[in-house]
């Protein structure tokens, strides 16, 4: 049983495929035999010696949005069987501190992550609580299984965004959560979403997923292409999905009267935005954050076995274990959409 191993930013060499060793299942585990696992924007963070959403502390199996075929399952366990198919949450929380008792669990002092900082899904194997495995449709791809994670986490951003029927949502940045924004805020039923994306090739996938217009914003006036599209000042929702304070002042610039931003993605620790604060008070302007997946996992597998989203033309690059740091590079690249791992393919080399 293999596994490619993070071992620090600081290291020449950032990870080492080595042979894993499990032991005895515990009553309320599984082992999974892992198919897929996406390359998270986290990961890329990771990769660069900054903070994911729990401390990562090498040497460490990285990947967080996988899935698989159930193994084997502790003495304890009755929902799962060998053989199962699952998609795997991997946050993980205490349910004793205050933000969980307060209903905040996303805000856990005490979250972990498989994946993030006990071993996860960039391997032949892994273990998991049992709890944290949800079964899919034997005949779901395992790549598009593998999104449930991050679908969840665009969950919780459209639900924290509070989209009405009739809205216009503009979502910035065309990525692999941009597009399903789009493709959720559709489903929200808004009247008009239009993405933002400076890459061609994210813009097409963009209109072929269901976004009714595009915006080139490197070439195109975005608050002008918006009254050219709509006859409006403006947007209703505004989802930013980029981590750059640029892609913050476009938000600002689109939003109409009464607007909501909503800042999703996951900038820097240390960045900072201007805010136009008399727009904030003329407009009644609402800015919302996002974070994580608190109890959207099972409605994002639900969303997967229906088939109402597309995702498989999400995923543009497979990599093997060995070829892990190169998935990571790749996932940087403006080349790609959505990168994921296979683990049982065998080295392209």
């Amino acid at each position: 049983m293999k596994g490619t191993f993070f071992l620090g930013s600081e290291q020449e060499a950032k990870f080492q495929v080595r042979e894993m060793e499990f032991p005895p299942l515990g009553p309320d585990q599984v082992l999974v035999k892992n198919y897929s696992s996406g390359i998270c924007g986290t990961d890329v963070h990771i990769y660069h010696g900054e903070e994911g959403s729990a401390a990562v502390n090498p040497p460490v199996v990285l990947g967080h949005e996988f899935s698989g075929i159930v193994a084997e399952v502790g003495e304890k366990v009755t929902d799962l069987k060998a053989g199962d198919h699952v998609a795997i949450d991997p946050n993980i929380y205490c349910q004793q501190c205050i933000p969980c008792r307060m209903g905040k669990k996303q805000n856990c002092e005490r979250l972990f992550a498989l994946g993030v900082n006990v071993n996860g899904g960039f391997a032949e194997y892994a273990l998991c609580p049992a709890t944290q495995c949800l079964k899919v449709r034997e005949d779901l791809d395992f790549d598009v299984a593998a999104m449930a994670e991050p679908l969840a986490c665009a969950i919780h951003g459209i639900d924290r965004a509070g989209i009405q029927p009739g809205q216009l949502v503009l979502v910035i940045g065309g990525g692999t959560i941009g597009l399903l924004m789009v493709q959720l805020a559709r489903l929200a039923r808004a009247s008009t979403v239009i993405l933002s994306e400076p890459i061609a090739m994210r813009r097409e996938i963009g209109m072929e997923v269901g976004a009714d217009a595009v915006i080139d914003p490197l070439h195109e006036d975005v608050l002008g292409r918006i009254r050219e599209i709509t006859g409006r000042d403006g947007a209703d929702v505004i989802i930013e999905c980029v981590g750059k304070t640029f892609a913050v002042d476009q938000a600002f610039q689109a939003a109409g009267f009464g607007a909501t931003i909503l800042l999703f993605s996951v900038p820097a620790v240390d960045a900072r935005a201007a805010m136009p604060l008399f727009d904030v008070y003329k407009k009644e302007l609402r800015i919302v954050g996002s974070m994580i997946n608190p109890d959207t996992q099972l409605r994002a597998v639900n969303l997967l076995n229906s088939g109402r989203l597309e995702i498989k033309k999400l995923i543009t690059h497979v990599f093997d274990l060995e070829h892990l740091e190169d998935a990571i590079k790749m996932q940087m690249s403006s080349e790609s959409i959505k990168v994921v791992v296979h683990p049982q393919i065998t080295s392209r080399d």
